[in-house]
């Protein structure tokens, strides 16, 4: 014993530096684990033979479909939030813009189609056909609305909508994740460092009495691999509070669910599930074929209700073919400038359906195993990997430190 007393002070600060040493290996291999979750963004590096893609964006689909799943089976449905929507309220919104959108198309129309026949109107006889369309167009807007309220699922698709939005903007698909679980993720690289200092005294220890050179890299590899493990449980077990020893244990993750919604909801709200990217997805999503039908129909109607007696001889003056091409021609018009005139309701629409409040309700009514399958994908996918990297790092950590010591 006095010979190991001897030992360690004569190297005492080689010997106090083992367990900071291991400390700073749980911590390093806890960030590059971090770091290879979410990045780099895109490949990088030699395919196939090698390089790195982060873990989340190489599997962007995947982990977009967890996403949605999670969010249209337990948390918001699309009818639920368009039928909070009030069509005559979107008409009253977009009124303006589209009465003079409406203006525009009709000019456009006419000169394409009949220059002659409209520069020859009477100027009232021309300010009436454009104020007939100009108070008819924010009402085919708020008819196509109704037609959708009654049969989302036929003109909207929210599965298509996030997937294709995460997997073309995969640096929002890791913030997701990353805001979810960003106190987890600071906590994973802390606890590295504390599991890798306890661990690293009964190196010390080991050190101090057998002195054999392989205990620090299998010290290193050990450390790295059994604190990223121990982390990771210590995120997601136990699922449900346990007391044991007067300690209650809980995963750190579950026990944050009621704050964690209020970030997820605020983020989802802001950026994925807003009115605008909404009626983007319903004017040029895949079911935008059956809208734009739906718009010729209601378009069709209007032009023969506006001609009305004088149809015959519209006909006549234009021909039924034109006739025809224009109607077509003015629904088109509509389609391209709905879009922009769409913008105008998203406050109204954003408030009426409230997709923050609702997705925080039902975020917090979820179960422990439903509320776990919001962030656990992220480290479960390919875990062995991160564990695996851990311990090579402090692997190659303890052989460097060997020629330290020695």
């Amino acid at each position: 014993m006095d010979a190991l007393i001897a030992d360690f002070k004569a190297d005492m600060w080689l010997y106090i530096s083992i367990p900071f040493i291991s400390g700073i290996i749980g911590y390093v291999t806890k960030v590059v684990a971090i770091k290879m979750m979410f990045h780099p963004i895109e490949f990088w590096g030699i395919k196939p033979f090698f390089g790195w893609q982060g873990i989340v964006p190489r599997k962007s689909v995947k982990m977009a479909t967890i996403a949605v799943d999670l969010m249209t089976e337990r948390l918001i449905k699309p009818e639920e939030i368009f039928a909070r929507l009030d069509p005559k309220r979107i008409a009253r919104e977009i009124e303006v813009p589209m009465m003079e959108a409406s203006e525009d198309i009709v000019r456009e129309v006419m000169h394409q189609y009949q220059p002659g026949l409209w520069e020859g109107m009477p100027m009232f006889m021309r300010n009436s056909i454009i104020k007939r369309v100009k108070g008819e167009a924010p009402k085919i807007v708020q008819t196509i609305m109704s037609e959708v309220q009654h049969d989302v699922s036929r003109y909207f698709d929210i599965r298509h909508m996030v997937i294709s939005n995460l997997q073309k903007d995969k640096a929002l698909l890791n913030e997701v994740f990353q805001s979810v679980g960003k106190e987890e993720l600071k906590f994973f690289c802390k606890a590295g460092f504390v599991f890798g200092f306890i661990i690293g005294i009964v190196q010390m220890v080991c050190w101090l009495v057998f002195r054999q050179p392989w205990m620090l890299p299998a010290f290193g590899g050990f450390v790295g691999f059994f604190s990223d493990w121990l982390a990771l449980q210590m995120l997601f077990r136990p699922l449900h509070p346990k007391k044991i020893f007067g300690f209650t244990l809980h995963g750190l993750f579950l026990k944050r669910q009621h704050e964690v919604a209020g970030d997820y909801a605020a983020l989802i709200s802001k950026q994925m599930l807003t009115p605008g990217v909404m009626m983007e997805e319903l004017f040029s999503g895949p079911r935008s074929d059956r809208v734009i039908t739906l718009l010729q129909k209601h378009v069709r109607r209007v032009i023969d209700e506006q001609a009305g007696l004088a149809r015959p001889l519209v006909l006549y003056a234009v021909g039924t073919e034109k006739y025809i091409a224009m109607k077509v021609t003015v629904a088109e018009r509509i389609l391209e400038r709905l879009p922009e005139t769409m913008k105008h309701m998203e406050a109204y629409a954003e408030d009426a359906m409230d997709v923050r409040n609702t997705l925080i309700t039902r975020m917090r009514q979820l179960t422990p195993v439903e509320f776990e399958g919001m962030l656990r994908p992220a480290f479960k996918e390919e875990e062995w990997i991160l564990i695996l990297v851990g311990a090579v790092l402090g692997f190659m950590v303890g052989e460097m430190q060997i020629h330290f010591m020695l």
